[in-house]
């Protein structure tokens, strides 16, 4: 046998293999779909964890102040407030035909803001005007009529003396004397009833002049020339309540709300020291006016009022402001350290290295930072890797590495 022979025996015949039943080919169908739905599913769930953010909490890195090294007790966080400041409105409605101020302008005190059409008022000030002088004239008329009654009865008490006329011709002259006294009192009264109605008039007129109530600086111009203007709110939109807003400058202060945790650590006059957000260069000496005796329940927080002890343009309500409450006063000539401030718990370890998370676009960036020996109550000094302004991760979770997507949500920072 040759070897092509040998071939064609090894040669498998396929007409006797045997074929699979339909019940297998329904359970290889089955399992090869429950298989690949397994796969599809740990695949989504591998990219949706991968994928989803992790929520954490920030805080703002900033600048140490010069009077840390006075021993800051505690920080927090404010904003600059008014405490004298005013939404100037007319006493009166009417239509405004001038406004004279802008936003940013200096006004003193008693310097016209505004004026209303005073036509109506004008002519109500030349009636009453008239009426007074009408009651005036009364009044001297009055008074020489009294003047005559008083003569003739003393002519008529000599002739009635003498028998020359009767008793009661001279009754009749004393009553007519105590007729014109009468009206002579009454017209003035109405003349002095006139006089008030002139005042009145005279005092709408003037409140057709919006003045301004003090010195300050407009921050808000509420109200165009053909407006009308009214002390009085009214439905609809359609009349103002305000000329514009003015605030005094000189009553600037701070308000910082302080944990109720912390509160006790601060005292009334306790010297502190402000660093406004759009300055964090500029130390601001400042001290404590007052503990205000009431908590916010939803923050538990404890509002304190600070006194800023130098006054600048720079400084305008609703600023931004953190505060570095201390133990004693901070010299003259301190400078700041160098590098931010950051909350302590910010810091964390991560393979033996003492790193940082910084929150940019949305996703979380890992630096390792080397935070200096001193600490500034809550906060730590790091002296490099970390610039002001940077969002910091407070008490960054374990699933939290470099790269990872973040949600990220102010903290509260004492």
């Amino acid at each position: 046998m040759d070897n092509a022979d040998l071939l064609k025996e090894l040669r498998i015949d396929r007409s006797q293999r045997e074929e699979p039943g339909p019940g297998e080919h329904r359970r290889a169908w089955i399992i090869a779909a429950v298989v690949g739905l397994l796969l599809l599913l740990g695949g989504a769930g591998w990219l949706f964890l991968g994928q989803r953010a992790i929520t954490v909490q920030t805080a703002q890195a900033v600048s140490p102040a010069s009077g840390s090294e006075a021993g800051t007790v505690l920080q927090a966080t404010g904003y600059v407030t008014a405490r004298r400041q005013a939404t100037v409105s007319a006493q009166i409605t009417g239509t405004l035909t001038a406004v004279l101020i802008e936003e940013g302008d200096h006004v003193g005190k008693g310097q016209v803001m505004a004026r209303l059409d005073d036509s109506a008022y004008k002519a109500a000030l030349d009636t009453a005007t008239a009426q007074a002088a009408s009651a005036h004239a009364l009044v001297a008329q009055f008074q020489a009529q009294l003047a005559q009654n008083r003569r003739d009865l003393q002519r008529q008490q000599v002739l009635a003396a003498r028998g020359l006329v009767s008793k009661q011709a001279a009754e009749q002259a004393r009553t007519l004397v105590d007729s014109a006294r009468a009206q002579l009192a009454s017209q003035r009264k109405q003349a002095a009833s006139a006089a008030a109605q002139v005042t009145q008039a005279r005092v709408n007129f003037d409140y057709c002049v919006v003045r301004a109530p003090f010195a300050g600086v407009i921050t808000s111009k509420d109200a165009q020339v053909g407006e009308i203007i009214s002390p009085f709110s009214a439905g609809g939109g359609f009349t103002r309540t305000g000329v514009g807003t003015i605030v005094d400058m000189d009553s600037l202060e701070v308000d910082v709300d302080v944990n109720e945790a912390y509160i006790g650590r601060v005292k009334p006059e306790m010297p502190a020291e402000a660093v406004l957000d759009a300055y964090p260069d500029w130390n601001i000496p400042a001290h404590v006016i007052a503990i205000v005796p009431a908590a916010d329940r939803g923050k538990a927080t404890v509002k304190v009022r600070v006194a800023l002890e130098q006054k600048d343009a720079r400084i305008v309500p609703n600023m931004g402001v953190r505060v570095s409450f201390l133990e004693q006063k901070a010299p003259a000539n301190a400078k700041a350290p160098q590098g931010v401030l950051v909350p302590a718990d910010a810091i964390v370890q991560r393979e033996g290295h003492s790193v940082v998370f910084i929150v940019t676009g949305g996703r979380a960036a890992q630096r390792k930072v080397t935070p200096a020996p001193q600490s500034y109550g809550d906060l730590r000094l790091l002296p490099a890797a970390v610039d002001v302004g940077d969002s910091v991760v407070v008490s960054p979770p374990d699933a939290l590495h470099d790269g990872s997507a973040v949600e990220a949500r102010n903290a509260t920072r004492q």
